[in-house]
């Protein structure tokens, strides 16, 4: 069975509320989590010890890796002494706002209970997953459209799958989610959206009029700080983007496009030093 290869795919944030703060210092949002066609690969091998190497000499191969936190912390629960060797083929930006490094985490936790014969329950993996970082259960069982809430951890697998091509740009700035929570301009006392019904509306009724509720509230303060993050914005709107937006707290920046071509002419007219993806529609990470 080894080695084996395991594709861990990025998401981008179809709006992004940021409703509140709790006491402990972390904040509520609302968001609705879509899978993109932009992936990491995983290589799993047999190993006494937990080490992983990557292709990236940028990220840390130590125990600050989240795939190497994923492994221990499955390690510590199943009381195993069970090893390891990953390599990880980062083609996923980081900083960016799609959480390749969640993506990277929820891998090692689903593959390593199947290798190592732990069989923890999704209750249980799902509560492993939180404490390496709030997207990491997303990815861990969801594989389309999932309305998130709490710190993004609580989640309704929505069932649907969006029906337009997505082209994500990364404009080669790395933004922390830390710098992004810090500096957002906070509108708890609105009224919000109703995400959940707007997008079920956009995929099953093709109503496009409500694109324009789908905010990113990171989007203010990251467009003032990096004006090239928000010249991404404009040009794919120019280029006949049906709806564009941040992702996450940035820096990454997605369109969405009813015709291939369009699409496609998009992506030609940004830098090409700025790593693009397209993105089928309907896609879902059962592909």
């Amino acid at each position: 069975m080894l080695p084996l290869t395991v594709k861990a795919f990025a998401k981008i944030n179809l709006g992004l509320l940021i409703t509140g703060k709790r006491q402990d210092g972390y904040h509520t949002l609302e968001t609705i989590f879509a899978p993109i066609n932009w992936y990491d690969t995983i290589e799993f091998t047999d190993s006494d010890l937990i080490s992983m190497s990557c292709s990236n000499i940028n990220l840390p191969v130590d125990d600050n890796n989240l795939c190497i936190r994923a492994a221990r912390s499955l390690q510590q629960f199943a009381g195993t002494k069970k090893g390891v060797a990953m390599k990880l083929q980062k083609q996923v930006p980081f900083g960016a706002g799609l959480g390749g490094g969640s993506s990277d985490a929820a891998t090692v936790l689903r593959v390593l209970n199947e290798l190592w014969e732990v069989n923890a329950s999704q209750v249980e993996l799902h509560a492993l997953a939180v404490k390496l970082g709030a997207d990491v259960p997303y990815f861990l069982s969801m594989k389309g459209l999932a309305y998130a809430r709490g710190i993004g951890d609580e989640l309704d697998d929505l069932g649907l799958t969006l029906p337009y091509y997505i082209v994500t740009v990364f404009p080669e700035e790395h933004i922390a989610t830390a710098w992004a929570y810090k500096n957002f301009y906070p509108r708890f006392d609105r009224e919000l959206p109703n995400l959940k019904k707007l997008v079920s509306e956009l995929c099953i009724s093709g109503n496009k009029e409500s694109l324009p509720a789908f905010e990113n509230d990171f989007e203010p303060a990251v467009f003032d700080y990096f004006p090239a993050v928000y010249q991404v914005k404009s040009t794919l709107l120019q280029a006949g983007s049906l709806f564009s937006s941040l992702s996450g707290s940035g820096s990454a920046v997605f369109g969405l496009f009813g015709q291939e071509e369009q699409a496609l002419a998009a992506m030609k007219r940004l830098p090409d030093a700025y790593r693009k993806n397209l993105t089928s529609p309907f896609f879902s990470m059962e592909q």
